[in-house]
């Protein structure tokens, strides 16, 4: 489900039933307003069951759907005490939202996509490579930070003694569905077999997983799977080793989904 789609396409579909409700002379306009906003709304919260988009996805939907029954309450308010053309007030507040809408949704396509590429090589600069605007988040000053910290290190540690050479290919295939395969080998060259491999999906600074793909055992030391992006955007991929429940080898890699 495009968020850009239930965005445009509830407000749409405000427009058309407060002017659907028009008809029904015995409706007061601003309960017309009320429901213009609120069928549409009722119908994305429907759509959302089981495949929930975020808590600021929903506030926008629920901002702009509200905001576009009342605006064409007030406009109907206007027109129906002045004579002759519209006057200016009203027409600045269309305008406004206007532009409230286009700031959010571009805002909203930026955060899930990234910026278009055309548009980052201007803005970020580029010497010809490729241009990466991700946020990793931000981290809590305190024990826990320090224990997070802590433990990337012991982990380093770890990884830095095992000595495994590991090469990742498919993530940067185009394409929802990419076919992932995972070489492991020790420090002598040699495969690396009976450990369990699984890459985890996750947006940039957000804690959990969105989805856990287990890879199968193809050949001694080679690991792989097929990985379906659940949406469009930049991903973090991280591949996790273990052997007995117990983690060796993490690493992590940005994908982007059409």
């Amino acid at each position: 489900m495009n968020t850009m789609t239930t965005l445009f396409g509830g407000l749409a579909a405000v427009l058309v039933l407060y002017a659907i409700a028009g008809r029904i002379r015995s409706l007061p306009p601003i309960l017309r307003a009320v429901l213009a906003g609120l069928i549409p709304l009722l119908g994305y919260f429907v759509l959302i069951v089981g495949r929930w988009p975020g808590l600021d996805v929903v506030a926008m939907h629920i901002s702009v759907f509200l905001a576009a029954g009342l605006v064409l309450y007030a406009v109907t308010q206007f027109r129906r005490r002045s004579v002759g053309r519209m006057h200016w007030v009203p027409k600045l507040l269309i305008a406004f939202f206007i532009g409230l809408v286009v700031i959010n949704g571009s805002l909203l396509y930026i955060a899930t996509k990234g910026l278009p590429e055309p548009l980052g090589r201007w803005w970020l600069g580029s010497d010809g490579g490729a241009v990466y605007s991700g946020f990793s988040g931000v981290v809590e000053h305190g024990q826990a930070a320090a224990k997070a910290v802590s433990s990337e290190l012991s982990q380093a540690h770890r990884e830095s003694e095992l000595g495994w050479q590991v090469d990742v290919s498919g993530l940067d295939s185009n394409g929802a569905e990419r076919v992932i395969e995972v070489r492991v080998k020790d420090r002598t060259g040699l495969p690396v077999d009976r450990i369990d491999a699984e890459l985890r999906l996750l947006r940039p600074g957000a804690a959990e997983a969105a989805l856990t793909l287990p890879l199968s055992a193809l050949a001694p030391g080679v690991y792989g799977g097929v990985l379906v992006l659940p949406a469009g955007g930049r991903w973090l991929a991280e591949l996790r080793l273990l052997r007995d429940g117990k983690l060796l080898y993490s690493t992590t890699q940005e994908t982007v989904a059409p």
